[in-house]
């Protein structure tokens, strides 16, 4: 069946792929981090026990569908193709989606596959309770309207699940980026050497030599020097 609505969650499709292979490289941090999004983690359904119902009952509501008791017209043979399509998409395609979900119902590329075929086959059973209304018997109306209530209940249960699911898995990419960014900061101050500490100068202190003062000297009245005491000094004569 043609798929008539895009369900937008493909950029999470590799976060599984992400989550496992720093596993492999963080093996501690990972186990942190699973230990602290405890809280935030949750076991998805099998998507056959949120659908299996309702299937069962559109299958068995368009089954019971009496064409030859409707208006001849366009619009009965329309239903009749739609409702051909319906039969062939409950016991073909649909039974291999479930099986498929149903063995990894928290893997988003198992479970978005069998999400669009529900949302392709809910808008093919809108046409037939439609015509039902215009050309149909009032027993089929009820009973298509029923199934296609029940129908879409479900399908709102499991695209929240897709969406809780999608949500865990970016809160999980997110927190192991953290993670890994911390632990690349640590593994490289820790291979950075420590920078040498640096020796102080040693002190100069330059000595002043001081200065030898000249012996101070007497003159006597007879013109020779006389020097004062503790100094020598030779004589000198008159001329």
């Amino acid at each position: 069946m043609s798929i008539p609505k895009p369900f937008v969650v493909a950029a999470l499709l590799a976060s599984a792929a992400m989550w496992c292979s720093a596993q492999s490289t963080a093996p501690s941090a990972a186990n942190n981090g699973s230990a602290n999004s405890g809280a935030n983690y949750f076991t998805p359904s099998a998507p056959s026990d949120i659908l299996q119902r309702s299937l069962d009952e559109v299958r068995i509501t368009v089954g019971n569908v009496k064409l030859d008791k409707w208006k001849r017209g366009s619009v009965r043979d329309e239903a009749g193709t739609n409702i051909d399509a319906i039969q062939r998409d409950l016991q073909g395609t649909l039974p291999g989606l479930l099986k498929d979900a149903d063995s990894a119902p928290g893997t988003l590329t198992k479970v978005l596959p069998l999400s669009r075929n529900v949302d392709a086959l809910y808008d093919v059973m809108v046409h037939v309770v439609e015509a039902s209304r215009v050309v149909g018997t009032g027993d089929n109306v009820s009973q298509l309207q029923q199934a296609l209530s029940d129908l879409e209940k479900a399908r709102v249960v499991l695209d929240n699940q897709i969406q809780q699911t999608a949500d865990m898995q970016e809160k999980q990419v997110v927190d192991l980026r953290n993670t890994v960014q911390k632990q690349d900061a640590s593994l490289r101050a820790a291979a950075t050497p420590p920078p040498a500490p640096k020796c102080p100068a040693p002190a100069t202190t330059a000595k002043k030599k001081r200065a030898a003062k000249p012996a101070a000297s007497t003159t006597n009245a007879n013109g020779t020097t006389k020097p004062t005491a503790g100094t020598t000094s030779t004589p000198t004569k008159p001329q």
